[in-house]
Formats: structure tokens, sequence, C-alpha cells
């Protein structure tokens, strides 16, 4: 146990986190040759270039002649993962916390290391990237110091890609981060910080063992929901998985103990024997809490019970996606989803598409509302069809959050225009270092949602970094938009907006809805309304077929006839005729400007 170290690496976005630990690898030994990202093992995380999961990885190193077990978490750095981030921190007993010598500390950065800090972690500050021609290694320093109060000493400069500091970084976790503490003879207590799903195993659950050892063979409970399971597999986890005969405390490893339903296993459990189960589970981490819902329906509605099972095993392997069943009168039936951002929801339709072949139709993301009615009752509404008669309701509070965006002092002017454009309240400014600026604002989270990072990325041209926590429920003035075609309302294109912005709303949304539903044989009335009153219209004209084409002269009333009978047919045929509305405008929609 004094020879295990237990630590992760946190940064902010494409700080090179991947890279390094590609690197620590090598010098390990772990690989010999890597082939860039060796632990983004996922098709989407390579295409894409992002750490999507946490990755676990056991390295072996030599120091001073003794020989030190090392255990690595690689995190990613993006806003809709930091769930993610927040469980390896429960992992690990230090962290590496790298910043881009060409970028300085940024949001996220301060974000994740806060968050090692209340978990009582050792921070060792890495400047990556020192290679670079524009790299600041200098300012940089200053602006560690400034925020960890370090000595200048303490910071290690590497290269990722050159590998340059990288002897010296295992250096610091061996002779810096403390070794796990913990009692080996005490009744086992392992904490579960992640599972995922083998089609041939079972599920997969990865742990970290705080008191007492496992060995193979032995009957284990998971405390929370009280299962007993035969361990029938325990090991550690290198590239590949490598099976042992015992774990002890201290160690990160895997148990396979043929667990076929997703809903046994949760991540922040607690694993101990069945003959001496310890008294008390660990306290785990806190319960996830989704920012975006959008409904998830099959687009046959056969497939609804395969899309549950896809979404159970996809909860396992992310913690941070919730889903509950409900229905639409458009859709069928389906699944309302919580996400972490925007990011997150597409990476899950992503997934669901790739690894279990479902097609689905997401609706336009929305959040949670709390509607108070006359009688003095609440309500949480995340969908629009979900709200009460107008006539009831006393008022509606949405959720409101607090973001921080760090900012260089070019930036502030259309930063600003941005959040106030978006009904929000500047609370503070400060500068951070030099030229850099912290603002502080109070924004609606349904504001935020759609393209709100996006936009702040485009006009400060991506030196803005945002990070946000949830901060409570404020009253607002919202109305229901609802998107008529042919007067019959669309519940999934169906929103709750400010009433300010609900006219202009509707207007654009039609607008939209005009150029990507295509010509049917009959005219198409798009109309978006507030409760009974129509505030918007856009008409798709029908495709007409000539039926004069064969008339050659003679008397206009021959005309006429044949013009009259279309007309009477293509209103017979808007009676019975029903539009499709395609998936690409519901992604439009949300991409409104």
């Amino acid at each position: 146990m004094k020879n295990i170290r237990n630590f992760c690496i946190i940064a902010h976005i494409d700080h090179g986190k991947s890279t390094l630990a590609d690197r620590l690898l090598e010098r390990t030994n772990t690989i010999k040759i890597t082939e860039g990202q060796m632990l983004d093992d996922m098709d989407l995380e390579r295409e894409r270039g992002i750490t999507i999961k946490s990755h676990a990885i056991q390295m072996e190193y030599e120091y001073e002649g003794e020989k030190y077990i090392l255990n690595l978490i690689d995190t990613p750095g993006h806003v809709d993962f930091s769930y993610e981030v927040s469980r390896s921190i429960a992992a690990c007993e230090g962290a590496l916390l790298v910043v881009d010598a060409t970028q300085g500390v940024q949001a996220q950065t301060i974000s994740n290391l806060y968050m090692a800090i209340d978990h009582d972690l050792e921070i060792i500050p890495v400047i990556n990237k020192i290679d670079m021609p524009s790299a600041m290694p200098d300012e940089v320093e200053d602006e560690i110091i400034d925020l960890i109060g370090c000595d200048r000493t303490d910071i290690i400069r590497a290269s990722g890609k050159t590998g340059e500091g990288v002897d010296d970084i295992l250096k610091a976790v061996v002779t810096r981060v403390p070794h796990p503490t913990g009692d080996p003879d005490a009744p086992l207590q392992a904490l579960i910080f992640d599972s995922v799903f083998n089609s041939f195993r079972g599920i997969i659950a990865y742990f970290k063992i705080e008191n007492g050892s496992i060995r193979k063979g032995d009957k284990v409970k998971f405390f929370n929901t009280g299962m007993e399971y035969d361990a029938d597999e325990v090991g550690v986890l290198k590239m590949d998985m490598v099976p042992r005969d015992m774990l002890t405390t201290g160690e990160v490893g895997y148990i396979i103990s043929g667990i076929k339903d997703a809903t046994e296993v949760k991540v922040g459990d607690t694993i101990t024997h069945v003959s001496r189960p310890c008294t008390k589970a660990i306290s785990g981490f806190q319960e996830v809490k989704p920012m975006v819902f959008a409904g998830v329906y099959p687009i046959d509605p056969v497939d609804y019970e395969n899309l549950r099972s896809s979404l159970e095993k996809l909860q396992l392997n992310d913690a941070s996606l919730t889903f509950s069943p409900e229905s639409s009168v458009a859709l069928g039936f389906g699944f309302r989803c919580g996400f972490l951002g925007l990011l997150h929801m597409e990476i899950v339709q992503e997934r669901l598409d790739r690894e279990f072949n479902m097609d689905v139709i997401t609706t336009v993301p929305n959040v949670s509302y709390m509607v108070y009615d006359k009688h003095g009752n609440v309500k949480e509404v995340h969908n629009p069809s979900g709200l009460p008669d107008p006539t009831l309701i006393d008022h509606i509070e949405e959720p409101y959050i607090k973001a921080s965006i760090i900012t260089t002092a070019n930036y502030i002017g259309p930063i600003m225009t941005l959040c106030l454009d978006k009904r929000g309240e500047l609370v503070k400014q400060e500068f951070v270092s030099g030229n850099r600026v912290e603002l502080y604002f109070m924004l609606p989270l349904a504001e935020i949602v759609i393209d709100f990072y996006d936009k702040l990325k485009s006009i400060s041209k991506g030196y803005a970094s945002f990070d946000y926590h949830l901060d409570g429920f404020c009253p607002s003035k919202l109305a229901k938009l609802d998107i008529l075609l042919n007067g019959e309302p669309v519940d999934a294109l169906s929103a709750l907006a400010h009433q300010d912005n609900a006219v202009v709303l509707g207007r654009r949304m039609c607008e939209k809805l005009k150029d990507l539903i295509p010509r049917q044989q009959f005219d198409i009335a798009i109309q978006a309304a507030i409760g009974s009153k129509i505030v918007a219209r856009e008409t798709i004209k029908c495709v007409r077929k000539d039926v004069t084409a064969k008339c050659y002269g003679g008397d206009v009333s021959r005309k006429r006839k044949l013009l009259e009978k279309q007309k009477r047919g293509k209103k017979r045929m808007k009676q019975i005729g029903n539009v499709e509305v395609p998936q690409k405008a519901f992604l439009a929609v949300l991409k409104l400007d």
C-alpha cells in the first residue's frame, strides 16, 4: 500500500491531458509506442479529438530502487462532462493540474481545481506545451501562483509532444502524492466509480478499495442495492484487463460478477463482503443535476423497449444521463432525458446510433420550471404540454444560473451585449491577471441551453471560457408558444418563452419551418400561437399540376372548370393529408439566430 499512488489529470479543454497521459504510459513502459490518445478508445472520442469518458490505467515505475504502482485516471475537460471529473477525483489522492503555456488559466481549470481541493487532493501544477513558439511560461507561472499559492519551484514545465518534463512529473507523483490510507484487515469497503457493459461478460464495475481486501471467488454484496454476487474475476486495469487473485487496500481494479441487469449497479455504491459486511457505505458522489431536458423518441414505435434497454446500458457507462418515460401526441411513446448540456445531448444521440443502432427523434431541449397555481400548489413542469390551464396559474419560476466568464479585456463589450440580450444581469467583474477579466452574470438557464456557448466562443474568437452552476429559481413572465401545422399543434416544437421574446421567436420559427418542410400536394399553413392568439403565419404553397395544358384555345369557361375541379381536389386532400416534419427541422429550430 505504501507504494501505491492514485492520481488524475485535470485541466481545461484542449490543454493536453490525454497527450500527456500518453507520454506517461510510454515512459513507464506500459505501452511501447503510442498512436495518439491511446486512452480515448471510443470512435467518437477519436473523431472529435475530445475525451468523453474518464479512463483508468495502471502503470509501474521504479524510483530510487523501489517499485511503485501508479493508478492514473485521465479526465474530460468539457463543462458537459464535469460529472466524470468529480467521480475520478473521488477515487484519487492527488491531481496533476495541467495548464496550457499558450493560454494560461481558464474557467474550467479553476472549477476542476476547486473540486479537487474540496476532496483534499495533493495538487501538482504542470505547465504543458512549453515547446510552442507562442508559449508564455513565466506569465502562466505567475497566474498559477496567484491561483493556488504554491512555490515557483513546485511548478513543473513539460511538453506532451516532445516528452520534456515527464520524468519530473513521475518523480513528483511518487514523492508528493500521499499513499492511500486504510486498514487492510478491516471489513471490505470499495467505492464503485464507473461501470461498463460487455455483451459477453455482463456488467463490469470499476472500484477503488478504501479498506479491506477482495479475492477471486468471494461472495460480495452491493451495499445500497443489497444485491449479492460471486466475484467471478477481479483484476487491475492496464491497456487490457489483467486478472489477479487478490486486490488489497488502496488498489484500483475491476470486478466481473455476471450481473445482467443494468439497474443493479449504481455508481457511488459500496462493495462489501456478505460474511463480514462493513457497517456503513462510503459517502458516494453528489447526485447529478441535469441541466437540459429533451424528449427522445424512437422513429419506429415498435423500438420503444429496445430504446429503453439501450438507454439503461448507456447509463451504466454515463452516470450523468437520467431518463423517465413520457408520451407525446405527435411522436408516441418515448423518454424524457436529462443531459448536462447540449454537447452531452449530441454525444448521447450519436452513441445511441453507433453502439445500439437506434434511430431517434430528439425534441427541442428545454429546462424544468416550477409552476405555482392559485391554490398554492407547486408542480415541476419539464414540457410545455404539461402546463396547467393558464387561468389556474398564479406565477411560474424558472431556473437561474450563476455564470463565470473569463476573457481578455478586448471582448468585454460584445460579451456583455450577448449576456444582456439573453436577459442576463451583471453581478460583478474583476481583473484576474494582466489583461484578463472575470465577469459574473445571473442568467436564466433556458437562454443558455441552446446556442449560448457557441456564440460566446465565436464573438470572443475562442478566448472566452465559461463555467456555471445552478443558483435557484426566480419568478418570470413566461408564455407557451405553440406551432400549428394546418391547425394541428406539433407538441415536439412547442416551447416556453419569455413574453417579450415570444412573438419574435414564433415568427422566426415559422420562417425557418417554411424553408425546411417539403412542399405537398396541398397548401400548408404554419402558425405560431400564444394561447388562442395567432402571432405569426407562413404558408407553404402546394405543388400544382398544370391541368389547363391540354386546352388549346376554346372558351375560357373550360379552363375555369378544370381549375375549379383541381381546387376542390386540393381542399379534399388537405382534410385527409398529414404533414411529415423532417428530423432536420427539429434540429434547425434549435439553431435559430
